[in-house]
């Protein structure tokens, strides 16, 4: 199992499957936008949480439109600001939350294997 010290001094030595694990299972978990709200052909859930005074993504992005199944991507050290934004939309932002994606969150995919 993946350890506190471990995660912080090398986390580009941990699969993204014991990253994921390791954030939900030790992070606060700050907040969560189902596909519901998400209304997105692509994203099916986004969760932030927070460990360390740092905010982190998990993503289930579906295979394809059609599709159920999904996988789980982690995103790390997100600026609050950019979860701010990618959750409530900047001050006239009318951009759908696959493209807030694409513009606050997607360029922090975590460095793991």
């Amino acid at each position: 199992m993946l350890s506190a010290l471990s995660f912080n001094s090398k986390a580009q030595d941990v699969s993204c499957d014991e990253l994921k694990d390791f954030i939900v299972e030790e992070g606060f978990r700050k907040a969560s936008i189902s596909s519901y709200t998400l209304d997105s052909e692509w994203l099916h859930e986004v969760t932030a949480y927070t460990y360390e005074m740092r905010t982190y993504v998990v993503a289930e992005i579906k295979n394809n439109a059609y599709s159920y199944s999904t996988n789980a991507y982690v995103f790390c050290s997100i600026p609050s600001s950019n979860w701010s934004s990618f959750r409530n939309g900047g001050y006239g932002d009318s951009d759908s939350y696959g493209e807030r994606f694409h513009k606050y969150i997607i360029d922090y995919r975590c460095n793991c294997y």
